[in-house]
């Protein structure tokens, strides 16, 4: 897989779980990819100071995430 497609793969899986973070007050955008395996985001609006934005992180994104592109290791937030 290209980084283009890559990158692609990851905004196809945020897309995909946006809709529930909006439901919540919340947002997400794609900061970067680094080494083909960290994706680095930023969760936005009421996901910031959320108790659970940590559960949301790796249960929601991450796992949708490794969806659409099975080589990523690891998401992380950046605030």
């Amino acid at each position: 897989m290209t980084n283009t497609e890559l990158e692609q793969n990851v905004l196809k899986a945020l897309d995909e779980i946006r809709p529930f973070l909006n439901s919540d007050g919340g947002d997400i955008t794609l900061i970067g990819i680094e080494d083909e395996k960290l994706v680095k985001v930023r969760l936005e609006g009421a996901c910031t100071n959320c108790n659970l934005s940590i559960s949301t992180l790796k249960a929601g994104v991450e796992t949708t995430i490794k969806k659409y592109a099975p080589q990523i290791e690891s998401v992380i937030n950046i605030s």
